[in-house]
């Protein structure tokens, strides 16, 4: 007797993919405008997302900065932050495109998962948005409710990603092989290897020359 088939899981990127803008940014231009930072940390900034987008910035360095800086705050505080920048911001920003994408997926019997480098309190409130099946991201580490000052390695970012998705793709019974993964940023080059069904979606200048040079197929996503 042979066992049941494997499933087949459709990943997704948040950023410049399922959603036509950069979360992080949206962020930081949020807490320009409460006065929270000024206009060289946002410049400063701007150049790490720019960096961290064409895969030429050490993230993990990125995020330890990041983690330090939440030391001691409620995640609860976060959270709710979060939630109304993407309900106010965000949510008018998700492609129909995109959307479309994975109802496709849904009615093949595919498993649609939020695959992202960004944190739980950007991506969770799109994937409930969406009706995704699941989600996986970085996670800033907790206790009591407070940030620890710390996060859980490995990030989502690059290598983390196959990372994370392998280990999900065991506790789901997931063929990776078989799979999907859209995105649009170079930086995800390693899980686009990972998986047999390559969709790269507005890409960067760097993911787009690889993708021609290997002719995967270049979808356009619009609002």
């Amino acid at each position: 007797m042979t066992g049941s088939p494997q499933r087949i899981a459709a990943f997704f990127d948040m950023d410049r993919t399922v959603v036509l803008c950069n979360t992080g940014r949206v962020y930081f231009e949020d807490m320009r405008a409460r006065g929270e930072i000024g206009l060289r940390q946002m410049l400063s900034l701007s150049t790490i997302l720019l960096r961290y987008k064409l895969a030429m910035i050490d993230m993990d360095r990125v995020m330890v900065r990041a983690a330090h800086a939440l030391e001691g705050q409620s995640e609860n505080h976060l959270e709710d932050r979060c939630e109304q920048i993407f309900d106010e911001q965000v949510r008018h920003m998700v492609s129909n495109a995109a959307v479309e994408a994975i109802e496709g997926h849904r009615r093949l019997g595919h498993k649609v998962v939020l695959l992202s480098a960004s944190t739980n309190y950007m991506v969770a409130p799109l994937s409930k948005l969406l009706e995704m099946d699941d989600y996986i991201c970085t996670r800033l580490s907790t206790s009591a409710g407070k940030f620890t000052g710390e996060y859980v390695q490995p990030m989502c970012y690059g290598e983390g990603k196959i990372h994370w998705a392998r280990e999900y793709a065991s506790e789901h019974d997931i063929n990776l092989e078989q799979s999907y993964f859209y995105t649009d940023s170079y930086s995800d080059l390693p899980m686009l290897m990972e998986v047999g069904n390559k969709r790269v979606v507005n890409p960067d200048p760097r993911l787009r020359l690889h993708a021609t040079i290997k002719r995967w197929p270049v979808l356009h996503f619009e609002r």
